[in-house]
Parts: C-alpha cells; structure tokens; sequence
C-alpha cells in the first residue's frame, strides 16, 4: 500500500514537470534546473550581478544559478560550493565542502580577500514530508547564510536567499533587518503557486 502511494505521488510528480512551462524551457536552454529562471528574475527586479561581480553561490548543486551567474559574469570570479558534487561550469570554481564549517569560511575568505559583492542561495533543507518542519530547518538555513555573510561581504555587498513563508519567516526577517540597511523579499513568477517559498533581498551591511 505504502509502496503503492509512493509511485503515484512520483507519477504526478513527473506530470506536473512535463507540464510545467519553465521545466520545458530550462531543457530547452540548456540549464540545469528551472530554479535558472528565478535567479534571471531576480536580477531583473535588482540588478545585483555585474559583469565584474565577485560572486559566491552558496549550495549551487545542481549548478543552475550558478549558470546564470557565469553569462552574466564576464570580469568577475565566481565560487559555488555544496557538499554534493557539482559538474563543471565554464568559469566558474567549484568547491565540494559543508557551508556551516569554519573552515569553509576562511577558504571563501582567502579566496576573495575581502573583496566578496554578491551572495546568493537557493538553498533548502532535505524534505521530511512535515512542511513546517521542512520550513523551519530551510529558515535555520537561511539565517546560517545572514550570519556568514555578515562577516564575509564587503559592506555594500549584496545577499540574496531562499526562505519560506512560515512560523518563524518575521525571525529571519528582523535578523535580516539588524545586519544589513535594506532588506526586500520577492516572490518569482517561476516559483511554483502552491509553494511558500520567497527571497530575501539584502543591501549595505550595518556597522556592527
């Protein structure tokens, strides 16, 4: 019986992908994931990705932003990093290592020397089935990820993440506001309708 709803919820699954206008379109262009056109969206609303951007994707597996990123990107240096493995982009370094470690943090560091513009995440925790568990932990994720970039962007750098509409979405947001002066969220029209998630815009870091 378990058996039995697992492969009808895969089958609907595979449906709604096929039918889905930016899963076609991201096969079609070529990109990894259709997450590519959130991230296209994204930019267009904030033109934060310049052509000589130092820019870091923070848990880019399977590398669709990371794509983006490396069209746009013509001066600049991108690092993208997971703890699943990546295949190569064209001008883009890829580093295989957990995000929350310290050691983590002094590579990202010694690789752009102060000198970091851009953050962006997609990141989301694995699902369980409970979606306000799985929205709690991809929140924690995104506090993670203010956190580090308060230490590591330059002052007028850019961070933009993943979060969920949840029980604890005003706590992300009010730590958001204590470190960076502008903080803005966004909804893609290519995220799903049924899903909760949003993004979080931040600007100009705050003298802490």
């Amino acid at each position: 019986m378990k058996k039995s709803k697992r492969v009808k919820k895969s089958n609907s699954w595979k449906i709604k992908q096929h039918k889905d206008q930016f899963f076609k379109k991201s096969k079609t262009l070529g990109y990894r994931s259709r997450a590519s056109f959130k991230l296209i969206e994204l930019n267009e609303k904030f033109k934060f990705i310049k052509k000589n951007s130092r820019l870091l994707d923070l848990g880019s597996y399977p590398g669709g932003w990371s794509q983006v990123a490396s069209k746009l990107i013509t001066n600049g240096k991108i690092l993208a990093i997971d703890i699943k493995s990546m295949e190569q982009i064209k001008n883009v370094k890829f580093l295989k290592y957990d995000i929350l470690k310290q050691d983590t943090k002094e590579k990202i560091e010694n690789i752009f020397n102060d000198n970091l513009d851009v953050i962006i995440s997609d990141m989301a925790a694995d699902t369980t089935g409970n979606k306000s568990l799985d929205s709690i932990r991809t929140n924690q994720l995104c506090s993670e990820v203010l956190v580090l970039s308060s230490k590591i962007l330059k002052p007028e750098g850019v961070l933009v993440s993943k979060l969920f509409m949840g029980d604890d979405f005003l706590e992300v947001k009010n730590l958001a506001k204590t470190l960076f002066k502008k903080v803005n969220f966004f909804k893609p029209i290519s995220s799903r309708t049924e899903s909760k998630e949003t993004y979080l815009h931040c600007k100009f870091l705050k003298t802490l």
